[in-house]
């Protein structure tokens, strides 16, 4: 039931975005959309022109819409010094950086994370661009509902070790309360800072320092961390020089499904159906099944709804970026993108719960090298900036 209701909210959103591009595309003397499409030189000649999906208007990436607050400039400036200090760690070992950082593309430089004392984790660190645009749906499994709380999580937890450590045999998870009350200790510290007190001030007047401003302001600097410049968004904007005409055929591969078809689970703007979607939307691909023994998979979405048909399901990332945020998947199991591009196109990896949307486009290798370097167009150009810290 689940996975249909998965696959029903996909299907609402790609009929609204492609029942979209049919109504802006309609054929007019003159208009900028038939001149976009007499650009393209690569259609059959029995083809009418206009029917190569990279030529119909794109969807352009709609602004992030945030709530009044007036106090949201100085969240920011706070969040930003606190998301590179290491200070914030248990251990002072770890910033939320240090596992998104510029070189990785803001994903994991490792195929799973290093959290707080050199302690390998279970996933790989997702990338960040974007991260304000996901609906009620955080981290890989969707476990966490706002940006707070996954920034809670990550920080009280084995990323960042600031909350007290798991007890017994297996590892139990400290209470919820007993998490809060490190963290809100953590915090009174850092407010201890003269700089971080200014800071705090500034943002929070009259109100005590515990988690939760913490968390509000890292919150607050990572719904900065927006991503809408790319070669794929001038393209959309109406700019055709924009994507080279290889990638302009591997944006027709993307779109099509008859043929890659990719646009199931990464449809534009966002390149991840599930940021469209209140709740996410989670698929198996089969990642992480393959010679593991079943009590060994990762459950992945099922550990939240204990829902046997979310079984090693997980979260689809948005394609943003990839070109530069190697490894892949949420194991960092594929380390090269060409390989997990091939993997996607021949049908994933066969297991007891894969999607069933999910089949072989038999995809040649001149195909295959037109999807990847489409995949350029999504590159982000911008970077964070390291600031001063207190």
């Amino acid at each position: 039931m689940k996975r249909m209701t998965n696959l029903i909210a996909v299907v609402a959103v790609l009929a609204a975005i492609t029942g979209c591009k049919k109504k802006e595309s309609t054929p007019t003397t003159g208009s900028a959309g038939s001149a976009a499409t007499g650009s393209s030189g690569t259609g059959s000649a029995a083809e009418p022109v206009g029917t190569r999906p990279s030529q119909l208007p794109q969807t352009p990436l709609e602004k992030l819409v945030l709530p009044d607050d007036p106090k949201r400039k100085e969240k920011v400036e706070l969040g930003h010094a606190l998301f590179f200090d290491k200070r914030l760690s248990g251990a002072n070992d770890r910033s939320c950086y240090s596992c998104h950082q510029n070189e990785d593309g803001l994903g994991g430089h490792d195929p799973l994370a290093i959290g707080s004392g050199d302690k390998k984790l279970t996933r790989h660190s997702p990338v960040l661009w974007n991260v304000g645009y996901w609906k009620g749906a955080f981290y890989w499994d969707g476990r966490a509902k706002t940006l707070e709380d996954n920034v809670k999580g990550a920080w009280g937890g084995g990323n960042m070790g600031a909350g007290p450590a798991p007890a017994g045999t297996p590892p139990t998870p400290p209470a919820p309360e007993k998490v809060t009350e490190a963290l809100d200790k953590k915090a009174a510290e850092l407010a201890k800072i003269p700089g971080y007190k200014k800071l705090f001030d500034a943002a929070f007047p009259g109100t005590p320092v515990k988690a939760e401003q913490v968390q509000s302001a890292l919150a607050e600097y990572m719904r900065t961390i927006v991503c809408a410049d790319t070669a794929f968004d001038k393209y959309a904007a109406g700019d055709k020089s924009a994507l080279t005409e290889q990638q302009q055929r591997g944006l027709d591969l993307f779109l099509s499904p008859a043929k890659g078809n990719c646009i199931m689970c990464h449809a534009p703007p966002t390149f991840s159906t599930a940021m469209m979607i209140d709740g996410g939307a989670f698929f198996n691909v089969g990642i992480g099944t393959k010679d593991v023994p079943e009590d060994k998979v990762d459950v992945g979405r099922m550990k939240v709804t204990n829902n046997p048909a979310d079984w090693a399901a997980f979260k689809v990332p948005s394609l943003r970026n990839v070109t530069k945020s190697p490894p892949y998947f949420h194991d960092g199991s594929v380390a090269k993108l060409e390989d997990a591009v091939k993997l996607m196109a021949s049908g994933g990896i066969p297991n007891k719960n894969k999607f069933p949307q999910l089949d072989d486009r038999k995809l040649s290798d001149a195909e295959l090298a037109d999807l990847i370097a489409f995949l350029g167009a999504l590159e982000c150009p911008g970077k964070l900036e390291e600031p001063k810290l207190p």
